[in-house]
């Protein structure tokens, strides 16, 4: 299997909707995805089976005024833990630097232990809790940094 990683074009995005589905409580529309392919702020990396042609995996960031938001990671569950999510995010911040962008942060489920201990494995460091944050069922995020 060789996965291949490369910014999300118009082609990725029914898979980039179909992954949201499987992955996300709240998935984003396909609508929504296709609006952040001409988001000048947006910045997507995909992951893609390139024995299947599926994308098996995204990560998105908006990059506003030098500093990166992400907006969401998913990876499909048949092709989780194989390091997949790691070299998602280590292209996405090679993008990001590419904008100057060097301090980034993001929201993550209280209860997603796996991912937090991915974000802390990039030396993401907790640093605040938006109560109820998640609108499918009140749960807490917790805000974590990773600083130039």
């Amino acid at each position: 299997m060789k996965i291949d990683y490369s910014l999300m074009k118009e082609s990725h995005a029914k898979g980039v909707y179909e992954l949201s589905k499987e992955c996300f409580a709240i998935p984003w529309t396909l609508d929504s995805i296709n609006n952040e392919l001409n988001n000048p702020l947006a910045k997507y990396v995909i992951a893609q089976d390139l024995s299947t042609g599926e994308v098996v995996g995204f990560v998105g960031v908006w990059i506003i005024a030098g500093e990166g938001d992400i907006t969401n990671i998913a990876v499909s569950s048949k092709y989780r833990k194989q390091g997949i999510a790691s070299n998602l995010l280590i292209k996405l911040f090679d993008v990001c630097k590419t904008f100057n962008c060097e301090d980034i942060t993001l929201e993550v489920r209280a209860s997603n232990t796996p991912a937090q201990n991915l974000y802390k494995k990039f030396n993401f460091k907790e640093e605040g809790i938006r109560k109820g944050y998640y609108s499918d069922n009140g749960e807490d995020a917790i805000i974590m940094w990773k600083r130039g």
